[in-house]
């Protein structure tokens, strides 16, 4: 019997500081129209999730770590951070055939 682990993460990317964020200034430019005060440094992002099999969470983040730095963000305008949401186990026979149990 052999145990897989699938580990699921989600990435936050946002506008470096410094970098122009015009969704985030839209959307505080439109707060005082509905009457909330007291907000302010808006960023706008966004967020991916996503589950990666790998037999440790190191293995598992340094993966996530690399889509981060290399896919899901543009390192010269954007930050990103790697949270992990969970971990679910299964096991399976090492006799199974086709992902079918012996």
């Amino acid at each position: 019997m052999s145990t897989s682990t699938a580990f699921r993460f989600a990435v936050n990317v946002t506008p470096k500081e410094g970098i122009l964020d015009p969704q985030g200034r839209a959307v505080e430019s439109s707060l005082p129209h509905l009457g909330v005060s007291g907000v302010s440094e808006v960023r706008v992002g966004r967020r991916v999730e996503l589950a990666v099999d790998a037999p440790t969470e190191i293995e598992a983040r340094a993966i996530v770590d690399r889509l981060a730095g290399e896919l899901l963000s543009n390192p010269l305008i954007e930050a990103y951070t790697v949270e992990l949401l969970g971990a679910i186990s299964s096991t399976t026979s090492s006799d199974a055939v086709d992902g079918v149990p012996a």
